[in-house]
Formats: C-alpha cells, sequence, structure tokens
C-alpha cells in the first residue's frame, strides 16, 4: 500500500529543529521519497495540515512477557496465557507511538515472529531471549531452600533466565540463546530490585564470565547489554566490552567518564522506579523488593546528569513491569525535569537506533527509511508532554508503512 503524505513539518531529531512543509512518499513499507510537492500515485493521501512528522519512538528496555507484577503468580502462568497478554501490551505500545522495542528479556523468536507474521498489531521486537545469571544473581528467582545439583556442568534455566556459572556455562548459554536468534544478549552485572536474593551493591559475573559473553555475541555480529547499578558493576561490565549499561542509578563521575571513553551507552530506565514505588504493594509485588527500591529510586535523576555531565550517550528505557506497562510514556515527563526536550527525544529515536545497530533504517525520517512514523498535534520540541501524553498528543502511528493507530478510531 502506498501512502502520500502532504504538508508535513518534519522533525529532525538530531539537529532538533522542525523543517518547513514536505510531502513524504511511502511505498513497500519505506520512504520512497522526500519533497516539496510529489505528483504521485498513492492508494491514501493524507494531509498533515503542517503537523510534525517524527520517527516512531524506540524502547530500548522493555519486558513485554512480565505481564504481572506479582512474580510468584507469573510463575505459575501458561506460556499460552502469557504470549496472549504480551499481545495485548505490546498493542498498547504502538498505539503511544513505539514502534520498535528492545526486550531485555522473556521475549523469543516466536513473539518477534508473530509481530512480523501481522498476528499482533505491536512494535517491531528485538528480543534478548533468556538472560544471564549467576546462582543467586538478579536472575535467580529459586527460593532460599530450593536444592539444586551442584555438578560443574548444570545450566539452571526457566522461561526467563539461564543460571549458569563458568566460562564454559555462560558460553553454552549464550550460543543456546543466540541460536534461537537473540538479536543482543543480556546479562545480570549486578543486584537487582525484583530478585529476592542479591543486595543492589552485589556484584555479579567475573570478568572472565562476562567476556565469554562479549565474545559469544561478537561472534554473532551483535553486542551484550547488562543490567547494573554500582559502579563497580558498570566498570567491570564496560571493560569487558558490554556495549550498553542498563538502569545505571548509582553511577558515579568516574564511572561515567570510563563509559564515554570506551563509547558505552547508558540506558536509564526511571518510570519504573515510580510505578514500583506507587502501585507495586497493592498488585503483589514482593515486600523484600520494595525495600530495596528505595537504594535506587531516589539517585534515578541524578544519574542522568552525571552521564549527560560526562558525554555519555543514553538510550531511552522503561522496564515497566505488569500493570504498569501503560505508564510507558511517562518517562518523558520524568526525564524533562533534568533534560532537554531535544535530549529525550533522541534517546528514543536516534539514539536507540545507533543502540539497535539499525541508524539508517529506523530512527529517522529520510529516503530508505522504515516507515516508522508519528504525526504529532504541535512540535514536541516545544512541549514533551505530547509524546507523554500520547492520547491527545499522536494523531497517527504508521509501522513499516502501515496505519497502525488513527487517534479517535
Amino acid at each position: 500500500m502506498n501512502i502520500l503524505l502532504e504538508n508535513a513539518s518534519i522533525l529532525d531529531v538530531d539537529r532538533a529543529e522542525v523543517g518547513g512543509e514536505q510531502s513524504v512518499l511511502i511505498a513497500d513499507g519505506a520512504i520512497a521519497e522526500i519533497d516539496r510537492r510529489i505528483r504521485a500515485e498513492a492508494d491514501r493521501v493524507i494531509d498533515l495540515r503542517g503537523r510534525t512528522l517524527m520517527p516512531g519512538l524506540i524502547d530500548a528496555h522493555v519486558h513485554v512477557t512480565i505481564t504481572s507484577m506479582d512474580l510468584a503468580a507469573m510463575g505459575r502462568k501458561a506460556p499460552m496465557l502469557v504470549a496472549h497478554e504480551a499481545a495485548r501490551i505490546m498493542e498498547g505500545m504502538v498505539r503511544r507511538g513505539f514502534t520498535t522495542v528492545r526486550d531485555a528479556g522473556g521475549a523469543d523468536w516466536g513473539l518477534a515472529q508473530a509481530v512480523e507474521r501481522g498476528l499482533i498489531r505491536g512494535p517491531r521486537l528485538f528480543y534478548s531471549g533468556r538472560v544471564l545469571s549467576q546462582t543467586g544473581g538478579h536472575g535467580d528467582f529459586r527460593g532460599q531452600g530450593t536444592e539444586v545439583p551442584l555438578c560443574a556442568c548444570a545450566i539452571s534455566s526457566d522461561g526467563f533466565a539461564h543460571v549458569a556459572d563458568g566460562v564454559a556455562a555462560v558460553r553454552k548459554a549464550a550460543r543456546e540463546e543466540l541460536r534461537h536468534g537473540a538479536t543482543q544478549l543480556k546479562l545480570m552485572a549486578s543486584g537487582g530490585v525484583a530478585s529476592p536474593r542479591d543486595p543492589i551493591w552485589n556484584v555479579q559475573y567475573s570478568t572472565e564470565e562476562m567476556t565469554a559473553i562479549v565474545e559469544e555475541a561478537n561472534g554473532w555480529r551483535t553486542y551484550a547489554m547488562a543490567h547494573a547499578y554500582t559502579p563497580e558493576a558498570i566498570s567491570r561490565a564496560v571493560r569487558a566490552g558490554v556495549r550498553t549499561i542498563e538502569h545505571g542509578n548509582l553511577i558515579d563521575a568516574d564511572t561515567a567518564e570510563l563509559m564515554a571513553e570506551r563509547d558505552a551507552f547508558l540506558v536509564p530506565t526511571l518510570v519504573t522506579y515510580f510505578a514500583i514505588d506507587e502501585m507495586g504493594r497493592s498488585l503483589g509485588f514482593p515486600e523484600v523488593s520494595l525495600r530495596k527500591l528505595q537504594d535506587v529510586l531516589a539517585a534515578g535523576l541524578s544519574s542522568l546528569e552525571i552521564a549527560r555531565d560526562a558525554g555519555v550517550e543514553m538510550g531511552f528505557g522503561t522496564d515497566l513491569l505488569g500493570e504498569t506497562h501503560d505508564q510507558q510514556s511517562r518517562e518523558f515527563e520524568i526525564r524533562a525535569e533534568v533534560l532537554s526536550a531535544s535530549e529525550i527525544i533522541r534517546s528514543a529515536t536516534s539514539v536507540n537506533a545507533r543502540i539497535l545497530g539499525r541508524e539508517s533504517e529506523v530512527g529517522v525520517v529520510a529516503v530508505g527509511a522504515r516507515a516508522d512514523l508519528l504525526v504529532i498535534d504541535g512540535n514536541p520540541l516545544d512541549d514533551i508532554g505530547l509524546l507523554a501524553r500520547p492520547e491527545t498528543g499522536i494523531d497517527f502511528v504508521l509501522s513499516g508503512g502501515e496505519v497502525v493507530h488513527e487517534r479517535g478510531r
């Protein structure tokens, strides 16, 4: 289907400017032509009347298959039920303007294929598969009294994680996810909020283990991302070659400088901490996790300032769980307390596109790029609230050249 968008004010996210009215021709799912006037046959013509046309949004840290904040209940859910719940979550994401997401643990090849084949109307999915965690790490949700065989070859796996220790085991686990088509690998480098046993300050995986995971990712021409909060965990991961640090709430200036030197990206996920703090207890989030939350909640905004001042490129992530997924767009509003609108928009478009290694394909309005586009009723550089409140700010969402959401319909 060919679509012609007329009288569009195109947002250049890297220059932070909106250009004069242009026409954009979309053919075969991509942007075929941009000019002041285009004379071409089209199946549909949409007059934007000067409204802003910008790239579709990218969320670089989601968990579409964590469909409940009650993590104990999640372990009892049937996989087919989770798949249907994930489909509903992804439909909400694309309505909010997120045409691409990177899943940070849990989603798989089947869910990505369901989107590609049009069985789910959702964002394009870059998935990590199962995360890699050490015993007692952020991916190990086994109860304290659970006994497991301690043989050197053992890797304990569930739908979310491979618990693997030692270089040989992490290589095997990494290769298994890459065999399943994982578009990147996710490893746990520090303690976390949701996991039951590990304090936030716990540094996880040795340099040798991390390096092995990075090597396996590089062998498939992809990269590793690492969950990490503290300077010790972040610096170990970055020195091992990890490409993106997830969260990073407790980062300090020296560690931020190291990240900038190594061209590592930071993907903050502030909204999830606010959402858990406000709603977690009523939704069954574990009490031990609610106590750990306070270790990272207050530090979130200052981590953005530290990273920005050091020149670290920051992506856009949300990390929302279960019933809080509908707060995804609130991340724009939270970041606006310390960052400019242009910085935030870049993080959710061109920076995230570079993280994914798809910078000429998504995150940009340009000839040859995938036609993932938003029509905004106003200029988001002047009012970031247009993206924070998509139900009133976003008029159209196009994904791969198809109108997947139209306000009022």
